[in-house]
C-alpha cells in the first residue's frame, strides 16, 4: 500500500479495509459462554444472556433433566413430574449502533476515534454473521440518522459497511456545529426500537455529551437486550504527545495549544483524563459490560484481548 493510500485510511475509512477485517473477526466470541479473560464472562456485573428460548412442549420427566424446568403445576395436577422443554432461537440480531459525530473526527495516533469506531463495528458485523445471526446497524453523525434493519448476509454486512464509509466521509475539520448528546439520543431510540427484545446491542462511540437521557435510554435498552458499550477513545485522554501543538475547536471557534507549555499541557490533561474517566463511570453506573478501544492500535488485536480470545 502506497504511503498516501495508508495515511488516508488513518484518517477516513476504507470499504476495502473494513470488508477484509472479516479475516480479523476470528479468536472472539459473542456467545454468552465466554472465556475466563474475557470481559463478557460472568465474573463481571454483566453477562451475555445469549439467545432467547422457544417453548416446545409439555413432556414427562426423564432421568437427567435439569429439574429447573419442572413444572410443579403440570406436576401436581398430573401426579408426576413433567418438564417444560425449550428450544433455543435460531438467532439472535446484533444491533450496531456507530457513531461518527465531529467529535470522533479526532486522533493523535494511528487512527482517528471515527475510523476506529468503524473497524469495531465491523469485526461485530462479521463476528455475528458468521455465528449465523442478523446483523442491523443504527449509523449516526451531527445531522442524520440512518437506519438499517437487521439481516443475514454478507451483502448485508457491506450494506452497513458501506453506510458507514459514507457517513465517515462527511468529517471534516471544519465542520461546524456540535450535535451534543442530541443526535446520540436519537440513535439510541431508534436502535432500541428496532431491537425489540433479546438482542445484542453493540454501542460504538465515544459518547461525548451523554446525559440523564442517554442513561434512561440505555437502562430502557437492558431490560429486554444485552448492551455492550465499545468505548473509543484516544490515548491523548490518558497522555498527550510531547512538545506538540495540538489545535482544537467548538465547531465555531479554532485555538492552536502549544503542549510544550506546562502551564497548557497540564489543565489540558486534567480535562481530557476527568472526560473518559466520568465516561466510564457513566457506563460502569448502568452495569453493562465496557471494552476500551484506543486508536493507537490495529482494533481487532485489542478486541480479541478484550473478549478472551487468541
Amino acid at each position: 500500500m502506497a504511503d498516501g493510500e495508508a495515511l488516508r485510511e488513518t484518517v477516513y475509512a476504507s470499504l476495502k479495509r473494513l470488508a477484509e477485517l472479516e479475516y480479523d473477526a476470528r479468536g472472539f466470541s459473542l456467545l454468552p459462554r465466554q472465556p475466563v479473560a474475557s470481559i463478557l464472562a460472568g465474573r463481571h456485573a454483566s453477562r451475555l444472556r445469549g439467545r432467547g428460548l422457544n417453548f416446545e412442549e409439555l413432556r414427562g420427566y426423564i432421568r437427567g433433566d435439569d429439574i429447573r424446568n419442572i413444572d410443579w403445576k403440570a406436576t401436581a395436577r398430573m401426579r408426576k413430574p413433567f418438564v417444560r422443554v425449550y428450544s433455543e432461537e435460531r438467532d439472535r440480531p446484533v444491533v450496531l449502533v456507530v457513531d461518527q459525530r465531529s467529535s470522533m473526527f479526532f486522533g493523535t495516533r494511528l487512527y482517528m476515534k471515527s475510523v476506529t469506531a468503524l473497524h469495531v463495528a465491523a469485526l461485530f458485523a462479521w463476528r455475528a454473521f458468521h455465528a449465523g445471526d442478523r446483523v442491523g446497524a443504527v449509523i449516526f453523525n451531527d445531522s442524520e440518522v440512518r437506519r438499517i434493519a437487521p439481516h443475514r448476509s454478507r451483502r448485508q454486512v457491506l450494506r452497513i459497511l458501506g453506510a458507514g464509509v459514507r457517513a465517515n466521509r462527511m468529517l471534516r475539520a471544519e465542520t461546524t456545529g456540535d450535535s451534543g448528546a442530541a443526535m446520540l439520543d436519537e440513535a439510541l431510540g431508534r436502535a432500541r426500537r428496532m431491537a425489540g427484545h433479546d438482542n445484542l446491542i453493540v454501542i460504538v462511540s465515544d459518547l461525548a455529551g451523554a446525559g440523564e437521557e442517554t442513561r434512561q435510554l440505555i437502562l430502557t435498552a437492558v431490560e429486554h437486550n444485552d448492551v455492550v458499550a465499545a468505548l473509543v477513545h484516544d490515548p491523548a485522554a490518558m497522555e498527550l504527545p510531547a512538545a506538540a501543538r495540538l489545535v482544537v475547536t467548538d465547531g465555531e471557534l479554532q485555538v492552536e495549544l502549544n503542549l510544550a507549555d506546562r502551564r497548557v499541557r497540564e489543565p489540558v490533561l486534567a480535562f481530557t483524563r476527568g472526560r473518559l474517566r466520568e465516561t466510564e463511570e457513566f457506563l460502569k453506573s448502568l452495569a453493562i459490560p465496557v471494552l476500551p478501544v484506543h486508536t493507537g492500535a490495529e482494533a481487532a488485536g485489542q478486541v480479541r484481548v478484550l473478549l478472551g480470545g487468541r
